[in-house]
């Protein structure tokens, strides 16, 4: 019999056509295998017991990187080669791109292996690879993926090269990025004398700074245990006190600094080679600048030959961070890296083969068994996220305006793009929309519907209401949260929604943040929320936390306390402490609140900020201007930022979400207690949560001398509790048994692990996440789940 078999998915660039080639001919089959531009074609001619042995055996057994969509069997069809034999053919490009890509893939044991034998042609090559790892998406120019379409198309093959790429029984048949060092890409070394490795390394011991090109952009180095070193790339780099990663050599190295247990180690180990966020050892030797006054290291192990050969050269942990400043995107572009990148390097290890699309490094934390993604970026991106249903039209989530990600719909496939970061930053937001660009052509979609932030200023928001003959489908930031978690889990049906988060602009203007929702993919209602409390001086609140202590404890002898202890804020006391929309300084205005909008004024309007300028706000919202005014906000985060500056934790952050971690780090594990919280109003409308019971009995605590320690747990104690509480109100109210959380509150492990075990115990199904981030990054898979479902059920989709 004769068939033709259509393979869709995941399923070039990572050895399915010579897996393809080795079975069929194992079977005795004739034939041919080839790409296009929808995936892989096979067509056979062979015995029927044969074939069927064939297609059983194609998904049962399909190379480890391979993810299989979909098969489609055409029978009665003769094969190309009917005198026997099986060939791989030339790919044909023609017709629309429907081919998936594989993400970037860290070094293979065997390719480790020939790095390191003296005996074998790429000794200490930094470039080894072969079908089952190396570069992938960062390397792709177009589909299908051969590699005149990479940027490997420059380095023509040798013949030694060439005759692996033929030879069906090596593990380099068809891997597209194959080299040596005889035809493949180069290292070199500048700024600084000597071999490239031996030199790099003794930059690395001079205590000096080393921008690296890896597989996604260019990182920055020290000696992770070279306290000058180490505050030097701080200074240089303008980040003040948020957390460098450090790469280790291997899991034994890890242990040396970390707390690893099974989880840990095969995150670490896992092929995506994300950073893991681990508890750190208090014997570890880091430089107290790498991750000062945290109890937790980024830590991850080499994905690359490169990354391999320089670990070993130094010998010693390396901090590895993004080759940036502050809120910019990495540098993968070599002159731009040179440009960017000169003032904080003192040498730069490079090389010669170009990176077509940046991916920063992903980041986890284990959670429940498995990863809590934080960042999904390299190692992940672009495999797709099937959806529930199937979107009639294409669409584009667009996403949110920090932690910045972007979705791409066709059919069920949701492709979510790899991490871009704060769009206030120009540069960051051209990538943005270069990115997009470049996604739409590479996997031929062509957006109809364009689902967006309600936040009428985020940079997202406007690129989507500039762009011509789309549907535009507005969705509610907290929605989009809870459809991103029920997207990520598969799932379309109604669930509770918790959504935790800093700021979202509400559908009535304000500022929520401390949600419960019950929500499907296609709708949700409002059924319950913090209580508002102003946020003294705007955007100024989010810098810095005891303006939010003040606020809640609303005219206390505490909020004075808060407020002393900030002396250049003394004139303002008396309007903090009465938690008022009294303006902080003489005539200021107001101003939209951080990852949530335009924001209600003393005077109950909405205004431009002064200035007109774009500044970027905790977990996502640009604000308009510097004025001040206190605007409402039901905002969870804002509440964990208000208990941390009332315990002493930090007055102010330099970075997002730094009070809250700090405050996490500083909770007793083994305290049990919980503060309570006040529960009113619901049917007909939402009821509402008194955050405020919470500070006051923290503040009540301190009085009577209790410990800061004791003080936070029992704050996150009581905020698990609350969350199981009014899940079992609405559960009574509607009967709903599953609980979907999101929300970048949710990174708090403490927090998450006690309420899912609450609610577990209370007879829940919980929903987190586990293939995209609770926070923003995970925005744009909400907003198009929510449009693609919509579209769905036939509900019309309208500019906004």
């Amino acid at each position: 019999m004769g068939v033709r078999v259509r393979v869709e998915g995941v399923v070039q660039g990572v050895g399915f056509r010579p897996f393809v080639h080795g079975l069929a001919t194992g079977l005795g089959l004739a034939g041919l295998v080839g790409n296009d531009a929808r995936g892989v074609f096979v067509e056979l001619e062979g015995g029927r017991r044969e074939i069927e042995e064939f297609l059983h055996r194609l998904e049962r057994d399909a190379p480890p990187l391979a993810a299989i969509e979909r098969v489609t069997v055409t029978s009665g069809v003769r094969a190309a080669r009917p005198e026997g034999g099986f060939l791989i053919v030339e790919s044909d490009p023609s017709g629309l791109a429907r081919a998936l890509v594989s993400p970037d893939i860290a070094t293979c044991a065997d390719c480790l292996a020939e790095l390191a034998d003296p005996a074998d042609r790429r000794y200490r090559y930094p470039f080894v690879n072969c079908v089952h790892c190396g570069p992938r998406l960062t390397i792709v120019r177009g589909l299908p993926y051969d590699r005149p379409l990479t940027t490997m198309a420059g380095f023509a093959m040798c013949a030694d090269c060439l005759a692996e790429y033929h030879d069906p029984a090596d593990r380099r048949f068809h891997a597209q990025p194959i080299c040596c060092p005889a035809c493949g890409p180069s290292l070199s070394l500048v700024g600084a004398p000597g071999e490239p490795l031996a030199g790099a390394a003794a930059v690395l011991r001079a205590g000096g700074v080393l921008a690296v090109k890896g597989v996604g952009g260019y990182h920055l180095a020290v000696l992770a245990a070279d306290q000058s070193a180490a505050a030097t790339l701080r200074r240089r780099k303008r980040r003040a006190d948020k957390p460098f990663a450090v790469m280790v050599a291997d899991l034994d190295a890890a242990r040396r600094l970390c707390e690893v247990d099974a989880v840990a180690a095969e995150l670490l180990a896992d092929r995506a080679r994300p950073i893991v966020l681990l508890p750190r050892r208090a014997d570890a030797e880091v430089a107290d600048p790498v991750a000062p006054g945290n109890r937790q290291l980024g830590v991850l192990l080499p994905y690359t030959p490169l990354h391999h050969l320089l670990l070993a050269e130094v010998a010693a942990p390396i901090v590895l961070t993004s080759g940036n400043t502050s809120d910019e995107p990495i540098a993968y572009d070599d002159h731009d890296a040179l440009e960017r990148l000169g003032g904080i390097a003192d040498a730069f290890l490079t090389h010669d083969r170009p990176i077509q699309q940046h991916a920063d490094d992903s980041v986890v934390r284990p959670f429940r068994g498995q990863a809590l993604p934080l960042r999904r970026s390299r190692g992940h991106a672009p495999r797709p996220i099937m959806l529930p249903g199937r979107a009639p039209r294409q669409i584009l989530g667009c996403g949110a305006a920090q932690k910045n990600t972007f979705c791409l719909v066709k059919g069920r496939r949701a492709i979510v793009s790899p991490h871009f970061g704060d769009l206030a930053d120009y540069a960051t937001l051209r990538a943005y929309t270069e990115g997009i660009a470049r996604f739409q052509a590479l996997f031929g979609v062509r957006p109809e519907v364009v689902a967006h932030d309600l936040h009428p200023e985020y940079p997202a928001t406007r690129y989507a209401m500039e762009l011509p003959d789309v549907a535009l489908a507005g969705v509610q930031h907290h929605h989009a949260h809870i459809a991103s978690c029920l997207a990520d889990n598969g799932e379309s049906g109604r669930v509770i929604g918790v959504a935790f988060d800093g700021l979202g602009y509400g559908l009535d203007g304000t500022l929520w943040g401390g949600e419960f929702l019950l929500a499907d993919l296609a709708s949700f209602e409002r059924a319950g929320h913090l209580a508002p409390v102003p946020m003294p001086g705007g955007e100024a609140a989010i810098r810095q936390p005891w303006r939010m202590a003040a606020a809640y404890l609303d005219g206390e002898d505490e909020s004075l306390a808060v407020a002393r202890r900030n002396e250049r804020w003394w004139p303002s006391v008396t309007a903090l402490a009465r938690g008022a929309g009294t303006p902080l300084t003489p005539g200021a205005r107001t101003t939209s609140g951080a990852e949530g909008g335009t924001t209600p004024g003393a005077e109950g309007g909405t205004t431009p900020g002064a200035g007109g300028g774009t500044t970027s706000g905790a977990e996502g919202g640009t604000t308009a201007g510097v004025g001040g005014g206190a605007p409402l906000t039901s905002s969870a985060g804002r509440l964990f930022d208000a208990v941390a500056a009332l315990v002493g934790v930090r007055d102010t952050v330099a970075y997002e979400g730094q009070a809250a971690i700090e405050l996490e780090q500083l909770a007793d594990p083994a305290e049990r207690g919980g503060y309570p919280a006040a529960v009113s109003g619901g049917a007909p409308g939402p009821f509402v949560v008194s955050g405020a019971d919470l500070v006051r009995a923290a503040a009540a605590d301190l009085r009577a001398g209790v410990a800061p320690a004791v003080v936070s747990a029992r704050f996150h104690n009581g905020v698990s509790d609350l969350v199981v509480a009014c899940c079992r109100r609405l559960r009574e109210e509607t009967g709903l048994t599953a609980v979907a959380l999101s929300g970048g509150v949710f990174q708090n492990m403490l927090l998450a692990r006690r309420t899912v075990e609450l609610l577990d115990e209370a007879g829940f199904r919980v929903l987190t996440h586990t293939r995209v981030p609770p926070n923003d990054g995970g925005i744009s898979l909400g907003q198009a789940a929510v449009a693609a479902a919509r579209d769905l059920d036939g509900a019309q989709t309208h500019r906004s």
